[in-house]
């Protein structure tokens, strides 16, 4: 891949990932994706998206559970002591 940061709205972020947009707008308030909000519109870094996915890919059933390591640190499953 190219080191230029290629920018690109939810939708055509979508057509290249295979995810939805709106799963992209999760991901964007998760923080777990590099976007910018331009007017109206969420601009997504396509390099930080497809490096998400293939995070994901390279988890396979591990993504689902709560208590990775990568999640513990403020992310979902990082606070459950707080209490």
């Amino acid at each position: 891949m190219s080191t230029i940061d290629r920018w690109v709205g939810t939708k055509e972020a979508a057509s290249v990932s295979g995810y939805t947009p709106i799963y992209i707008r999760y991901l964007i308030r998760q923080n777990r994706v590099e976007a910018r909000r331009v007017g109206n519109a969420w601009l997504v870094n396509l390099d930080s998206l497809l490096a998400h996915k293939a995070k994901m890919e390279s988890l396979g059933k591990l993504k689902h559970n709560p208590w990775r390591k990568d999640l513990q640190t403020g992310g979902q499953g990082g606070g459950q002591d707080a209490e």
